[in-house]
């Protein structure tokens, strides 16, 4: 019987490992050098809109489009950064101003999309970004985004982009801002193959729990861990207790060794946010994997 069950571990490893070769051996190349569109580049055009991932594509040099999401109360993926919808650049349905009184009222989780859609993006100007072009616009679901975006590719001829997209949970928001990380991956990654891009994507997080149950239950996907830069490579990798795809590291107080630590570890390294060419430069100079910037036209 012990020899039986040594054979069925061995069986099972196996299929497991040759489960993992198939996976690895379907993936797309990933960049060289990730140029990422944060938030679809939101310097130029309104955040996390169709409008900003197509005008991104059609004009800058950008290989993966950058995005953030949420979950609504009737369970829709939508392409949003923040767990309520700003007043900084969003108006209610009628044009008006939301009111400081109001500036977290309508949290995204706790309202249909129906009514989400209905909420009016790129007509405010936007202080903290005054190049943005004014388009008027609203927040999508992933599913649009996604299919507008693989339709001007496939019409217009381009080169296939990757998604870099994120997964917006913390522990104290857990069934008040956003369902609990488990089943904010379930519906994210349903998504993503049902649109048939998985192998073009990287889900992101700075929340460990859902990377780590994306790793246990999805191993084919590659991940990218956004730790703060508040403790050493080593300790970060410990805490996710694997090593991910990519890690990301905040651009304020980016300290260059951690990007010889990963490498000798076979971990990627990525950064945001870098809104100076120059800045992006020396950052190649030092042998980075990627950049987030919100002005895809420094590329």
């Amino acid at each position: 019987m012990k020899v039986l069950a040594a054979v069925s571990g061995l069986m099972v490893l196996s299929t497991l490992s040759l489960y993992r070769l198939k996976v690895a051996g379907t993936l797309p190349e990933y960049p060289k050098f990730s140029s990422e569109a944060h938030r679809g580049g939101r310097g130029l055009m309104p955040e996390n809109t169709i409008e900003a991932m197509l005008f991104t594509l059609k004009n800058h040099q950008v290989t993966t489009l950058e995005m953030d999401t949420h979950i609504t109360m009737d369970g829709e993926v939508v392409v949003t950064h923040d767990n309520y919808l700003s007043r900084a650049f969003t108006l209610l349905p009628n044009g008006t101003e939301i009111p400081k009184e109001d500036a977290k009222k309508y949290v995204v989780y706790k309202m249909n999309y129906d009514n989400i859609k209905s909420f009016i993006l790129g007509s405010k100007p936007y202080a903290a970004f005054p190049d943005q072009q004014q388009v008027k616009s609203y927040i999508p679901r992933l599913g649009d985004l996604i299919d507008s975006v693989q339709h001007y590719i496939k019409t217009n001829h381009k080169k296939q982009c990757f998604y870099d997209i994120e997964i917006k949970s913390t522990e104290k928001g857990d069934d008040l801002l956003h369902p609990k990380p488990e089943k904010f991956a379930d519906l994210v990654l349903g998504v993503i193959k049902k649109k048939g891009i998985l192998n073009y994507t990287i889900i992101q997080s700075f929340d460990k729990r859902a990377l780590q149950y994306i790793h246990r239950k999805y191993p084919e996907v590659r991940l990218n861990y956004l730790a703060n830069n508040d403790k050493p490579y080593e300790t970060h990798m410990a805490d996710l207790g694997f090593k991910p795809f990519i890690l990301g590291s905040s651009y304020k107080g980016f300290d260059p060794e951690i990007i010889n630590k990963a490498h000798a570890d076979g971990v990627r390294v990525l950064t945001a946010t870098v809104n100076s060419k120059e800045e992006i430069e020396k950052l190649k100079t030092l042998g980075i994997d990627g950049v987030m910037t919100d002005y895809p036209d420094l590329f």
